[in-house]
């Protein structure tokens, strides 16, 4: 298997794994998101506030898994104000249960301390709440949403 980052020449690629990605969590692809979605991950690729890791396996697309970076500001318990949002981790059915999504955290995880982010926090969908708890990942009170 062979892991690599994204690139903007990915950006069709990226497209049809994050769809797939929520095919597969169960969100009904009611509307079409692609301009969106072009606009997104060129957008956060050319700036540099996307990572974005690829793993191929003989010359099929098979998982994905990204962080986001957002600067928050300073607080005593996050002296930078980093924060990375894991998102898009998504691994083809027939390659789950055999580390990938591991690998693709631990990756993501040393990007993170590379860039100086303390702090990474993710929605976790069912699938993928049994890995990030494993990995380390705690459940908080912290995150609330307002839907307008």
């Amino acid at each position: 298997m062979n892991y690599r980052q994204a690139s903007l020449n990915d950006i069709p690629l990226l497209m049809d794994l994050r769809k797939k990605q929520l095919v597969d969590e169960g969100i009904e692809p009611s509307l079409d998101i692609g301009i969106e979605l072009e606009h997104f991950f060129r957008n956060k690729l050319s700036d540099g506030s996307l990572v974005q890791w690829l793993v191929e396996d003989h010359d099929e697309f098979i998982a994905c898994g990204a962080m986001v970076c957002y600067e928050f500001p300073p607080t005593y318990t996050n002296k930078s104000g980093k924060k990375g949002y894991i998102t898009n981790m998504y691994t083809k059915e027939s390659y789950r249960g055999q580390g990938i999504a591991t690998h693709l955290l631990t990756k993501l995880v040393d990007e993170a301390k590379h860039a100086g982010i303390a702090k990474l926090w993710l929605g976790a969908s069912k699938l993928g709440r049994p890995v990030y708890k494993k990995f380390g990942f705690q459940e908080t009170d912290e995150w609330m949403e307002l839907h307008i």
